[in-house]
């Protein structure tokens, strides 16, 4: 192919025009005739937020992993279609061998699975990814330099690894819990069981790296990815990703059975094209980052600018029949696809503990004091009115942090720490000795949008009810989500008002939120810090799941309420959409970005 060819195909890609037309000259100078690229299949999706990073030591969000699952390659993913979600082999070649006692595995990977084509190879030609580079991505959780969020996942898990970032994070030296037995082997021994090992080999955090891209690029490799994946990332920026299709991706046909198709489920999504036939089958992604609900609907609505988009509460009415069970309106069945549930994810607002005036205190009068001030604050939230404003009242409301979803969830739980009690909490308060004059500043933290601000005003309210001066509680916007996420891990703010999606189906993801050792950085940035919890969480984390780690369970789901450490917590109905011309069955949580290599068009 020509340089100016290339440039062509290029453009096509990772400007994603569908058709380039150029008028090329000849080396004599005369005019050619004119090349037209060939049409150009771009899938275009949405988020409601913009990733800070696309570095995997750093992919913390959702918005961030989407990205990652498809330009990375991981251990293992999810089958597509199957729910109950179930795992299934990605870059290792099978499920992996346990011993005996449960505490070393072997990980076979495939054979001739490259990285792509970069820079910081050699010749600029990917080179074949082993076991070794597996070995390295999962040390570069434990390098400091890293500044890694998800080194939480495997912290004290794995034999001698927290001790190699402790002693230099030297990466010549061996982890003896973490080795490469060959190129095409990997094995990895456990401290003490661990149930969901075999989950977090599914995250983003475990995408595989290469050694020579995080040389090169150091930082920049958050702009810039490099992995084995379906799609290679061609731009990024606070507006957009977009992606071109890996043309060296593995080729490996879809068993649409082993997928776990349900013919009752799944018919008439158009998935049954997508058997025999080896994705990617889209030739770009490009995914808009569109924080304003009402821009994004309306992207959506246009055809062409968007294929899919979730559908905001604030837009039932106009889109929706009924929302239960949910219809979508004759115009819009016409039009769009649709799937919808109640999400594996909650919406909650944690104390930071490490705040001076929320959260712990040297004096312990003065710790009491702030523990009555997170109760009444929590007793004068009105869930039902956040549901019925923002979430069309069709979100559920549950207490505690183990959500409905998760098979753990106690339906019998008292409701009285979601129970709107405005009366209980200026008692609190009066009773702590309290006043409009010495209550402390509350600094609500969002990123900037006008629904964001909204819920702001409305929480302001919640707390004037009870006496909370409105000039005290202060509203701090963020360019981007990635902006206030940082300072959530830095524990800088006082409040942290988050939504958490299970990165896997096991309410221990959820519970860990709340171990004194996963403390900010890491992914417990209320930094709690309570003996009985830890011993709790880590008892529990070598059991197998059964009526008696529930049991405890549930008994840890209970300090969380009873310290009144979050304002918990609010499930989502979730409404995707999608063009009817786009075959797909999107997930937008624990699957996550593994489904995108799946999308394809109708012909």
């Amino acid at each position: 192919m020509g340089e100016i060819s290339k440039r062509i195909a290029w453009l096509a890609g990772s400007s994603l025009l569908a058709v380039i037309v150029v008028s090329l000259v000849s080396c004599d100078g005369n005019e050619s005739a004119t090349e037209s690229a060939p049409s150009q299949h771009i899938y275009r999706h949405s988020f409601d937020e913009a990733p800070r990073t696309l570095d995997p030591v750093r992919s913390a969000t959702v918005y961030t992993s989407f990205i990652v699952l498809n330009a990375y390659d991981t251990l293992y993913s999810y089958k597509y279609l199957a729910r109950p979600f179930e795992l299934k082999p990605n870059l290792a070649s099978a499920m992996p061998e346990f011993s005996d006692d449960g505490l070393i595995l072997t990980i076979p990977l495939k054979q001739g699975v490259r990285f792509i084509d970069d820079a910081s190879f050699d010749g600029g030609l990917g080179r074949e990814v082993t076991a070794h580079d597996v070995v390295y991505s999962l040390k570069r959780h434990f390098d400091p330099a890293s500044l890694s969020q998800g080194s939480w996942l495997w912290k004290n898990r794995i034999v001698g690894l927290d001790a190699w970032g402790a002693n230099g994070a030297n990466y010549a030296q061996d982890v003896p819990g973490l080795l490469a037995l060959d190129d095409y082997t990997l094995q990895i021994t456990l401290v003490k069981p661990f149930p969901q090992i075999m989950y977090t080999l599914a995250m983003g955090f475990a995408a595989v790296v290469p050694q020579e891209a995080v040389e090169k690029y150091g930082s920049e490799l958050g702009v810039r990815p490099v992995g084995s994946g379906p799609f290679r990332v061609t731009s990024f920026d606070s507006t957009q990703v977009t992606m071109e299709r890996n043309p060296d991706f593995r080729s490996e046909p879809v068993d649409l059975a082993a997928e776990g198709y349900d013919a009752d489920v799944h018919a008439g999504y158009n998935l049954e094209k997508l058997d025999g036939r080896s994705p990617p089958f889209v030739d770009g992604i490009q995914i808009s980052f569109i924080n304003d609900d009402s821009s994004r609907v309306t992207s959506l609505s246009k055809g062409g600018e968007l294929h899919y988009a979730r559908l905001p509460a604030p837009y039932y009415d106009r889109y929706l029949d009924m929302s239960s069970p949910t219809t979508l309106k004759p115009t819009y069945r016409e039009r769009f696809q649709m799937i919808s549930g109640i999400e594996p994810a909650f919406v909650y607002h944690s104390f930071n503990m490490l705040d001076e005036d929320f959260g712990y205190n040297e004096d312990p009068e003065q710790n009491e004091r702030n523990k009555s001030l997170r109760c009444a604050i929590i007793k004068g939230f009105n869930w039902q009115e956040r549901n019925d404003r923002f979430y069309a009242g069709v979100a559920e409301v549950f207490p505690g942090v183990i959500p409905p979803v998760a098979q753990e969830y106690d339906p019998g739980l008292s409701r009285e720490s979601v129970t709107y009690d405005p009366e209980g909490a200026k008692a609190l308060l009066a009773e702590h000795d309290w006043t409009a004059e010495n209550l402390p500043t509350l600094t609500y933290a969002v990123p900037a949008s006008v629904r964001q601000t909204q819920m702001f005003e409305q929480f302001r309210g919640f707390m004037q009810k009870i006496g909370y001066p409105g000039n005290k509680i202060e509203l701090k916007q963020y360019a981007t989500f990635g902006d206030l996420a940082e300072d959530w891990a830095s524990a800088k703010l006082p409040l942290i008002n988050k939504g958490w999606s299970l990165d896997y189906p096991d309410a221990e993801n959820t519970l860990q939120l709340y171990y004194g050792p996963n403390r900010s950085p890491g992914s417990n940035d209320s930094n709690y810090a309570n003996d009985a919890y830890d011993a709790l969480y880590e008892k529990t984390s070598v059991m197998m799941p059964g009526p008696e780690r529930t049991a405890l369970y549930h008994q840890m789901n209970q300090m969380t309420i009873d310290d009144c450490l979050a304002m918990s917590g609010l499930s989502r109905k979730t409404i995707l959409l999608w063009d009817k011309n786009v075959i797909a069955y999107p997930d937008r949580n624990i699957v996550g970005g593994h489904w995108t290599r799946f999308v394809d068009f109708v012909e």
